[in-house]
This record gives C-alpha cells, structure tokens and sequence, in this order.
C-alpha cells in the first residue's frame, strides 16, 4: 500500500518570489512534485553541510573565482599568437634553500598545532 502525504503549495503571483517560482514550476520538464521534492532536499542538504563546515560557502566562492581566472587565462592564450609566450620567460625558478625548508616545517608544524 502506498503511503502518500498531500500538502497545498500556495503562491501569491503578485509577490516576486512566489510569480519566479511559479513560471520555474510551469516551465519545469518533471512533474510538479519531483521539482519540489528535489528542491526541498536540496535546500537543507546545503544547510546541513554549511552547518558542518561553516567556510563551504566562501570555499566555493573562491573556487569559482578561480576557476573563471583559469579560464579566462586559457581562452587568452589560444589566440595568443604561436611562440609569443613562453612560460619560462614569466615563471621565474625558485631555489630553495635549507633554510627554506627550516621555515616550510616550522610554519606546518605550528599550524597543524591547532
């Protein structure tokens, strides 16, 4: 036997939110309640995985930051023309020293102290 739990959805189409919602709904390619169901749970999914990890949200931010750097870069250098950027020309190599190494370890061994 099927359990089934029937709730009303009302929403008033002269409040901005609630018209968005609505076309959002009309428009959707799954019935009504599939797109309410997946909605719900992913909303307090998120809101379980931010209350767990407070900084997800500004992480995400920064990767997508990133990530249209990256992209901007690389579109950038497809019409770049043929040998006009070389990567050793604008990547200087870094030595590093012993006491460079003294530093790394020093830094991580006090931060992994927290």
């Amino acid at each position: 036997m099927k359990k089934i739990y029937t709730t009303t959805l009302r929403l008033n189409l002269e409040d901005e939110n609630d018209r968005r919602a609505y076309e959002r709904l009309k428009s959707a390619g799954k019935s009504v309640s599939k797109t309410v169901v997946s909605a719900v749970n992913g909303y307090f999914e998120r809101q379980e995985k931010l209350l767990r990890d407070p900084y997800l949200e500004t992480r995400e931010k920064e990767d997508a930051f990133l990530k249209s750097i990256v992209e901007t870069v690389e579109r950038a250098l497809r019409f770049a023309p043929v040998g006009t950027i070389s990567p050793s020309r604008y990547v200087p190599e870094i030595a590093q020293s012993a006491e460079d190494d003294e530093n790394i370890s020093a830094a991580l061994d006090f931060a992994s102290s927290f």
